[in-house]
């Protein structure tokens, strides 16, 4: 089984209320590869990585996915600088304000998948304009399992692009607050099942630190965040959510309601390994047994 992965690449910089880091390596895509390549079978190929930066990415950025197990060949190194970004956080660290954003190369993104990825199973569209998603599938043959993530941005600017994509997806990841403003529903059950009705077959809805659900035609289930104590940097938590989510379901080779359930936990689980540092640096040095240990905890609290 093999996962694509289409979306950002980024540098950023952050400031939280303990620390301030800049040159961050960063990206929807980026963050969602990692975690999904967190997720798999030492004999299994890593995700597949489609994303474009400039001519100042750092090569040992390049090399450390490629030791993860990303494959990056369909990363394309454009003229001019990566897309960079800037977010400061509060003490809460539910409020974030974004301090500049450079798209540079991101701006004139148009996706190429490789020959080689194109008959991939799996399928993650990354945050992105969702004509530019829909461009990217349009890449890929057969019959994939896609799921996409999307933004409120998108919502307010391109919701008709976005409702054609809706039609020709498997899932939709988003957070309560995208789900109240594209449905106009406040109850998030209510939003969810009006979401299932614009054409995914599941919806993934995201609620920080209250947890997760996943609904659909054969599923149904919550479970909470991960108790974090020592949150580092939020940034990037819940594209590391999808990428364990999709990195479980190609593990498993499956998305029964079983495979979809498990992977809602391991998606907790690498997002939670997410906060506990900058950028990817502490969920790169989790081993599977670690990942697992998580997984069976966290299985623990939300089973009698």
């Amino acid at each position: 089984m093999s996962l694509l992965v289409i979306g950002t690449l980024a540098y950023a910089a952050v400031e939280t209320p303990n620390d301030k880091r800049e040159g961050l390596l960063g990206g929807s895509a980026m963050y969602c590869a990692v975690a999904a390549a967190a997720m798999r079978r030492r004999e299994s190929p890593g995700p597949r990585l489609v994303g474009v930066v400039g001519q100042d990415f750092r090569e040992e950025d390049l090399e450390m996915m490629r030791k993860a197990g990303i494959d990056v060949d369909g990363v394309e190194v454009a003229e001019g600088k990566t897309f960079r970004w800037g977010g400061r956080y509060e003490p809460d660290w539910n409020t974030r304000h974004t301090t500049f954003t450079d798209l540079n190369v991101l701006e004139h993104f148009d996706p190429k998948v490789p020959e080689a990825f194109r008959d991939s199973e799996y399928v993650f569209l990354a945050n992105a304009h969702p004509a530019v998603q829909a461009k990217a599938l349009e890449q890929v043959n057969g019959s994939p399992f896609v799921v996409a993530d999307t933004m409120n941005l998108w919502i307010e600017i391109a919701l008709d692009d976005l409702k054609t994509l809706l039609q020709r997806i498997d899932g939709l990841i988003l957070n309560d607050e995208e789900a109240r403003m594209l449905t106009g529903k406040a109850n998030l059950i209510q939003a969810a099942q009006q979401v299932l009705a614009m054409g995914p077959r599941y919806v993934i809805l995201k609620k920080g630190e209250h947890g997760a659900f996943i609904m659909g035609e054969d599923v149904h289930f919550s479970l909470p965040a991960y108790p974090v104590t020592d949150v580092v940097d939020p940034t990037g938590a819940g594209d590391c959510f999808a990428g364990g989510f999709m990195g479980s379901l190609v593990r498993d080779g499956a998305h029964h309601p079983e495979a979809l359930r498990r992977a809602m936990l391991f998606g907790t689980v690498t997002a939670s390994f997410c906060v506990q540092g900058f950028s990817v640096e502490s969920l790169v040095t989790r081993s599977g047994d670690q990942l697992q240990a998580r997984f069976q905890e966290l299985a623990s609290i939300c089973t009698l």
